[in-house]
């Protein structure tokens, strides 16, 4: 039933404190990450630190605005707001401030906004609505994929600028699908494709590609239990290796065996069809899907990493697989970054005492790598309250999601918990050298205005629609 709600006396505190606790511990380490002596005052708006604090003030008063709306509001505009991003994403490609090689940015006077720190929040409500409004069943194909075409337009877009770090985030959302039915091999496969995308980045293609095929082969006669089977199978996709090698040895002579490889599995696929056809081999079918995609995805890591990633971030890549060291060159941020964490020890060395944050070793200390002075200044202590207090904020959200009674609320809730929670081990990682440095910012910590604002925005807009969760949406 419905009833009068009091927002400020329902809204949940527990996040609200821990709300306060991760801007104001930011704060405080923005100021030690680039601690000036001749501007020691932490107002002085001349530097980080004092620009932080009015990006604090601003993001209370956001924060109260989102909480003061109705709640409705943000279900029958999440359409609106989503279509507005994409607007502002399109056109920063082109009247966008290019900063650090993205063209991310509207420049406003001496302001500087970051449109996909936004659309992160509108994708969210996006999807929550599309899924919400009348039970979508993510078992359906059409359901599946216009719920992907929701994360994936703005993703493209962010990573056309190019922003592969934020680009990342919105899979995330792909966690939100799975917890609203979509198909457990859907995920599965997702997983794999990641697994798979590591081992074409650490084991050679034509190696993984010969593997995969002896897989299939052994699954297809695990299936079967017919040896034949298995072994004609395998025998079509050599023969078409052999044709398709001697035509690109005596005509084309610009195939790589990886390629050839590929172009005999789809070329097989002919013969294969037939034999699926008259035997209705439903699971062979897939055993084949299976294959076929791999070996595509294969070849797209392999054409990504050479093509389409910029030097500098291949490298990133290269160095964090071991396959390259450059401790002075790209790798130096998360050399020293590591060194920096490794130095504060158990208890730190005490705020405003970190040597490396001292004397300016890690660059984007106050932004990406802002856990360094955590790590430096506070130790292991200090390390894990931080932690602690961010696995606290996700297991309450993820609570407060459980108790929502609008399917809306629910899904938005988990999007809510999906984008922190990528955000959280993508950034803490790079700082410790266990994921590429992509370059996203730490929920609440890190410097900015526009990441600051966005998770803001992002969090008080689920703390109101469980704040009205007794209420109906429509």
């Amino acid at each position: 039933m419905k009833r009068n709600v009091n927002i400020w006396t329902d809204i949940d505190k527990i996040s609200i404190l821990i709300y306060l606790l991760m801007i104001f511990a930011g704060w405080f380490n923005i100021y030690a990450a680039v601690y000036d002596e001749e501007h020691t005052r932490i107002f002085d708006i001349s530097q980080r630190y004092g620009k932080q604090f009015i990006w604090i003030v601003a993001a209370i008063v956001i924060a109260i605005l989102v909480m003061i709306i109705d709640s409705r509001f943000y279900y029958f505009f999440a359409y609106p707001i989503y279509g507005g991003t994409l607007l502002m994403l399109i056109l920063v490609l082109f009247l966008g401030t290019e900063i650090n090689g993205a063209k991310s940015w509207f420049e406003i006077g001496s302001l500087n906004l970051q449109p996909s720190e936004f659309s992160k929040v509108a994708t969210a409500l996006a999807l929550s609505f599309y899924l919400g409004s009348r039970k979508r069943d993510l078992t359906s194909l059409t359901t599946f994929l216009i719920a992907t075409g929701i994360i994936m337009f703005p993703a493209l877009l962010i990573a056309a600028q190019p922003d592969l770090g934020t680009t990342v985030v919105f899979l995330s959302l792909f966690l939100v699908m799975f917890r609203e039915g979509m198909s457990p091999y859907v995920f599965t496969t997702g997983v794999l494709l990641i697994l798979l995308f590591f081992l074409s980045l650490l084991v050679n293609n034509t190696i993984l590609s010969v593997s995969l095929i002896l897989i299939a082969t052994m699954v297809t006669w695990l299936m079967t239990r017919k040896t034949r089977l298995a072994v004609t199978g395998l025998g079509i996709i050599v023969a078409a290796g052999i044709v398709i090698y001697l035509i690109n040895y005596f005509l084309i002579k610009e195939m790589s065996l990886n390629f050839i490889i590929l172009v005999a599995v789809l070329v097989s696929g002919i013969a294969y069809g037939i034999y699926f056809f008259y035997r209705k081999a439903a699971g062979l079918i897939i055993i084949y899907l299976f294959l076929a995609g791999s070996l595509i995805f294969v070849n797209l890591v392999g054409f990504s990493m050479n093509t389409l990633l910029k030097p500098h971030q291949k490298e990133r890549v290269e160095i964090l697989l071991g396959f390259k060291s450059d401790p002075q060159g790209t790798g130096y941020n998360v050399n020293q970054s590591m060194i920096s964490i490794g130095s504060g020890g158990f208890s730190g060395k005490g705020y405003l005492q970190g040597t490396q944050t001292k004397f300016k070793f890690v660059p984007a200390q106050s932004t990406d790598f802002i856990f360094c002075t955590i790590g430096e200044e506070w130790g292991f202590l200090g390390s894990l309250v931080v932690i602690g207090l961010y696995l606290g904020l996700l297991l309450r959200l993820i609570f407060l999601a459980e108790r929502q009674r609008s399917d809306f609320s629910r899904i938005y809730g988990y999007g809510v918990v999906a984008v922190l929670f990528i955000h959280i081990v993508i950034n803490i990682g790079m700082t410790i050298g266990l994921v590429p440095v992509i370059g996203i910012p730490l929920p609440f910590l890190s410097y900015g205005g526009s990441s600051l604002w966005g998770f803001t925005i992002l969090l008080f807009i689920f703390l109101r629609l469980d704040a009205s969760r007794t209420e109906y949406l429509i």
